[in-house]
């Protein structure tokens, strides 16, 4: 089975529910790191918050650092899916 498929989400119910809580929990990611960055940029302003304004972009740098290891959890679980299917037909038949 191949990885970043489209059938491999589309393969059944509980595909296409973990295929959509992944992609809720990697719209979370994206939106925490963008908030991040936006909240550290502003606070770059001042002289006095640029300690939290690091810190905010090294958490939002993590954030962003995390979607692409997010997307390879997500279809390494679907590929492993697949595999239980095809185990379970190969015992049936």
């Amino acid at each position: 089975m191949r990885l970043f498929r489209h059938e491999n989400r589309e393969r059944n119910h509980d595909t296409r529910r973990v295929y959509a809580l992944f992609e809720l929990v990697y719209t979370f990611v994206d939106f925490a790191a963008a908030v991040c960055f936006t909240i550290g940029s502003v606070l770059f302003f001042w002289e006095s918050t640029q300690r939290p304004a690091t810190w905010l972009f090294l958490v939002g740098s993590i954030l962003f650092a995390a979607k692409p290891t997010l997307r390879l959890m997500r279809e390494l679980k679907l590929a492993r899916m697949g595999k239980l299917k095809t185990l379970a037909e190969r015992a049936e038949g």
